[in-house]
């Protein structure tokens, strides 16, 4: 490339294109004058390096909309004139999808948009891409040319990279006019739509899971000491993930190794660590070569219409940053001890392990970019009482870490670094939610009983040691449901009996004279344990897991039976078997659990005063064999989480469908009516411990079905209890009864009037 202004860009012919614009625009960043003159001469520059006879800077106003900021080539007074609406023409389409732009003929595109006051009519081919910082998009650079052509994929890179550099000074304000409305950094306040998956409202700041590496210095002063960083940090990070691999906890098949496989593929990609090193041979630091070649493959796979590939780029992203902080010197985990005391954690995606990594005392809220109301995280949020938001799309790359952020996990939204008025209101929000707090509390030692005398079971769901404190301060009646698969995951080894006993001694005492009832070991589906061998499956939910596991491997499961056994010497023992699906596997349980229990006793063990066997009821199947099922069991409790998962066949933990059909519709209260009418014909107790019990309207819905013990989310019982105090059971029973009989009755807001017409809390 030589350039037509020689004066201007004064280099040498042999010179790479790329190297010149990196040293120019050190020179220009150097020099004196307003931020108009300096975007006048890197236009100039650019449009003389890459040969085009136009080159222009559109910079993205609070509006979204676009505004020409500076051009060489179109006519001058168009320069803070031509504005562009969201997503308008080839350069707002650029910008709204944050894709790079390669037109031979831009005029003949569809969405190309004329404006005759900028002249460029006679220009015919046209390359944009977007100028963005960290994934948040600035504004757009351009170049076109009277030739009809495809601008070269060198022509690309050389055009991306240096529209990285133009946001950096955009960001350090270097080039922002002191006269315009522009303010491109990320101090503007924004909203995100998610999905509110741990009700509460949380004011606090922002804490990164992963936390960015922001590239400070762009443009290196010794490229081969750049690259040397390159190449230790590539074979770090290679070395790293041959070690994960190698490990013994996760040599197993599964999920994880699939991951991990792929992660190790793309670190060994020979074109990934070549496109790194021209990067830093064209004058980028290391930092900034990885920044550079993660926003270009960003945008490749955008244009990709195969899914796949889409997927592809979260796993490039997370390499990306993994090898970011391997440069940095830094570990993906915010030290807890220094968490704020107002910590939100932000997160592409997160474990239940790593969200109990945290100390919860400092832990307001959570905000990722995946996950569902029924997703694993989400119930361990609600167990610890934070408020958190999914489906955050794109957060993780609009904020920065000590950002003031709010969650509003009741309406779904998440407020980057909100406006005073903002918090203001927020903060009203959350001490009227304080001041209900403290009237639930008032209501901790009061029984749930109805107006007309009907006495509620309010049970809570547990599923570690911590959570046992949750017991007194909620006034639950007892543990409805203690998941202990918990403790599985979250241990690197397989617990052995005597890890297994110790905790569900001490689970047992913390409850006092209060009921327990142990779920029985239930993995599979978003539960996998990396210490146990499992088959990769298509459909884990409906797979091999819970109940088929433990009839497969009953030295498993009797081993978990055994640390029951010894933990409720002298008390009663509940268990709860999940994922029941024929009446006869409960007779093949029982037997186990009988040999256990005499096995017990023969050997002199103090044995419980009672054991209680039940199966959990989840799948369809079991509700056409209530006549054999019930004779079988002690008692019985719906998950409904999965009952309505497998009813609607809708994934709970997919966004896409899992609010698609509603809990409080004719076909679900139906069944669950159906059971509950079963369960007083063979007296048998039927409680409920899903999603369902902690929801004001929907518990009132169960009471009218005729149950009369649910268990919930701790932070759940108060609102309940308040709204069973306020109801009458038998008109409900009535109202619902009716409403039953017609198929084509909308529940929901039927239950919602006449909770307000009946002064009923909800």
């Amino acid at each position: 490339m030589q350039s037509r202004r020689g004066d201007d860009t004064s280099y040498l012919p042999s010179e790479p294109a790329l190297r010149v614009i990196m040293r120019r625009l050190r020179e220009i960043m150097a020099e004196s004058g307003d931020g108009q003159l300096r975007l006048n001469k890197i236009v100039r520059l650019i449009a003389g390096v890459m040969v085009a006879e136009v080159c222009s800077i559109y910079l993205k106003r609070q509006d979204g909309s676009l505004e020409l900021f500076a051009t060489e080539g179109l006519k001058q007074e168009a320069v803070h004139n031509t504005r562009m609406k969201r997503g308008e023409g080839l350069v707002g389409r650029c910008a709204e999808f944050n894709v790079t732009i390669n037109e031979s003929e831009a005029s003949s595109h569809p969405s190309f948009s004329y404006r005759p006051e900028t002249g460029e009519e006679i220009f015919h081919s046209l390359l944009a891409v977007p100028v963005q910082r960290s994934g948040q998009v600035l504004g757009v650079l351009v170049i076109q040319n009277r030739t009809v052509k495809e601008y070269s994929d060198d022509d690309v890179e050389v055009m991306q990279t240096t529209a990285m550099v133009v946001a950096e000074q955009l960001v350090s304000g270097a080039v922002a006019g002191a006269g315009t409305a522009l303010e491109v950094s990320k101090s503007l306040s924004a909203v995100i739509e998610g999905e509110g998956i741990s009700e509460g409202i949380a004011l606090g700041r922002v804490v990164l899971h992963e936390p960015r590496i922001v590239v400070t210095q762009l443009m290196s002063d010794d490229p081969a000491a750049e690259l040397a960083r390159i190449d230790t940090a590539m074979s770090e990070l290679r070395a790293s993930l041959d070690d994960m691999l190698d490990h013994e906890h996760l040599a197993a098949a599964g999920e994880h190794r699939d991951v991990l496989e792929a992660y190790r593929m793309f670190a060994n990609d020979k074109g990934w660590h070549r496109r790194l090193r021209e990067a830093v041979e064209g004058g980028l630091t290391a930092e900034a070569a990885v920044e550079r070649v993660q926003n270009g493959t960003r945008a490749r796979m955008h244009r990709q219409s195969d899914p796949i590939w889409r997927e592809r780029q979260r796993d490039m992203d997370d390499l990306s940053d993994r090898l970011m902080r391997i440069l940095a010197g830094r570990s993906g985990i915010v030290d807890p001890a220094n968490l704020p005391p107002d910590a939100i954690l932000v997160a592409r995606t997160l474990g239940t392990a790593e969200l109990l990594d945290y100390d919860r005392s400092k832990l307001r809220g959570l905000v990722v970019e995946d996950g569902s109301s029924q997703s694993h995280v989400a119930i361990v949020a609600k167990a610890l009482g934070i408020a958190a938001v999914g489906q955050a799309l794109g957060v993780v790359d609009r904020v920065n870490a000590g950002d003031a952020i709010i969650v509003d996990a009741v309406g779904g939204e998440v407020h980057l670094r909100p406006s005073p008025e903002m918090v203001a209101a927020y903060s009203d929000k959350v001490r009227f939610r304080a001041k209900r707090q403290k009237q639930y509390e008032a209501l901790r030692d009061v029984q749930a009983v109805t107006r007309d005398g009907e006495r509620i079971a309010l049970f809570m769901n547990a599923g570690l040691l911590v959570d046992m404190p949750h017991l007194a301060e909620s006034g639950a009646d007892g543990i409805g449901l203690f998941r202990t698969e918990l403790q599985f995951m979250l241990s690197q080894t397989l617990p052995r009996l005597e890890r297994q006993l110790q905790t569900y001694r001490a689970v047992v005492a913390e409850a006092g004279d209060k009921p327990v009832v142990f779920r029985a070991l239930d993995i599979g589906g978003d539960k996998v344990l990396p210490y146990l061998r499992q088959a990769k499956e298509e459909n884990p939910a409906i797979g091999w897991r819970a109940i088929r596991m433990s009839l497969d491997r009953p030295a498993l499961f009797r081993t978990q039976v055994r640390a029951f056994l010894r933990a409720s010497a002298g008390r009663e023992l509940s268990i709860m078997i999940p994922m029941v699906s024929q009446a006869a596997e409960m007779t093949a349980i029982r037997a186990l659990i009988d040999k256990e229990h005499e096995l017990m006793k023969k050997r002199g063990f103090e044995a419980p005063t009672r054991v209680k066997v039940g199966a959990m009821l989840e799948v369809p199947a079991l509700l056409f064999q209530l006549d054999a099922l019930m004779p079988k069991v002690d008692f019985i409790s719906v998950g409904s989480n999965d009952l309505l998962q497998f009813l609607f066949a809708a994934d709970r933990t997919n966004a896409q469908v899992a609010s698609r059909y509603d809990s409080l519709s004719i076909a679900p209260l139906r069944a669950l009516k159906e059971l509950v009418k079963a369960g007083k014909k063979y007296k048998v107790p039927v409680t409920l411990c899903g999603e369902m019990a902690g929801r004001p309207l929907e518990a009132m819905a169960l009471i009218g079905l005729g149950f009369r013990s649910i268990s919930m989310a701790p932070a759940s019982i108060g609102p309940v209890k308040t709204m069973i105090l306020s109801l009458d059971a038998k008109k409900m029973e009535k109202f619902l009864a009716e409403r039953l009989k017609n198929p084509d009755c909308e529940l929901r807001p039927a239950l919602a009037r006449f909770a307000e017409e009946n002064e009923v809390e909800v």
